[in-house]
């Protein structure tokens, strides 16, 4: 069984080609991603790949080993997609990812209604601010933002998102309003400090683009934790603008240079993303029918 998961694993290398993307969508380390490699071509006897400080190139063996294991891998998401294909209606657990702070505002209130929907069907959701791999971490379904998907799932779109600009009352009656995003220069800004995310931000308005460098003494990997900090007075926040709309609404921040719009890597749209196949389980289809259904456009950020 566990050359099965070094067969895995070398697919993804290959898929990948490298070591450390292979790593990053496995949540492995690259080294054990490298001894797993190993193993497996000690398992065999012989070099799968010719490893530069480039590129990675397959042998002839490595060639051969690779078309048998993403026969493999289909195989085994055929069987994974087969459970509750058959039945009537809907059933069984459904493992589903998100984001954290989408997780918490967008899709948890929205599980009662399915659940009420479908009695005989289970949720099991975890949030996490990292990329889980559907297989090697047995979920149906991923909740991902993003402008672009990686290559070899299917996806649905469920709705859009754009990041906004806030600002607390009592900061704003002390500083002002930027009227200008190269004013955001000379302010506190908060924001997000990992994956693509910091500090150099690109705004367009209509063909008008510009570019800023902000200063942030303060950045958090989680969206909920940069609106307390704004709240609290501590500056300016560039935040989701699910993560911003409740307290946008009651009047606990502002939104600040609303004509503008924030481009890469402060853009994407949200996406259930599921492995692709012929047999769809039907509580997986349900589910993601439900969202893409009850999702809806951007956020409308005017309080009501």
């Amino acid at each position: 069984m566990e050359m099965l998961r070094e067969m895995a694993i070398f697919a993804q290398v290959v898929d990948s080609g490298r070591f450390s993307a292979a790593a990053r969508q496995l949540g492995l380390t690259t080294s054990a991603v490298s001894r797993h490699v190993a193993r497996l071509e000690a398992h065999l006897g012989g070099r799968l790949l010719h490893r530069t400080t480039r590129a990675l190139a397959l042998t002839e063996l490595g060639e051969q080993v690779h078309a048998a294991c993403a026969r493999m891998l289909s195989t085994a998401r055929e069987i994974h997609l087969l459970a509750g294909t058959y039945s009537a209606r809907p059933n069984g657990v459904i493992r589903v990812t998100a984001p954290v702070v989408f997780g918490q505002v967008w899709l948890a209130p929205k599980l009662p209604a399915f659940l009420a929907l479908y009695p005989e069907v289970d949720v099991r959701l975890t949030l996490v601010d990292r990329t889980v791999d559907l297989i090697e971490e047995g979920a149906d379904v991923a909740i991902r933002i993003a402008r672009e998907l990686a290559p070899g799932l299917a996806a649905r779109p469920l709705c859009g998102m754009r990041y906004v600009l806030v600002a607390s009352p009592g900061y704003l009656a002390e500083h002002g309003a930027p009227a200008t995003p190269a004013a955001l220069r000379e302010r506190p800004c908060m924001h997000l400090d990992y994956g693509p995310f910091g500090n150099q931000w690109t705004l367009r308005r209509g063909g008008e683009k510009v570019a800023v460098s902000v200063a942030s003494r303060l950045t958090i990997n989680n969206s909920g934790a940069i609106l307390a900090a704004v709240e609290a007075r501590g500056g300016i926040g560039l935040l989701p603008d699910f993560t911003a709309r409740a307290a946008l609404a009651a009047g606990r921040v502002v939104q600040l240079l609303p004509d503008w719009e924030f481009d890469e890597p402060y853009a994407g749209a949200v996406h259930a993303v599921y492995l692709p196949g012929r047999h769809l389980a039907l509580k997986v289809r349900a589910f993601i029918d439900y969202l893409a259904n009850t999702g809806s456009g951007p956020a409308d950020l005017t309080p009501s």
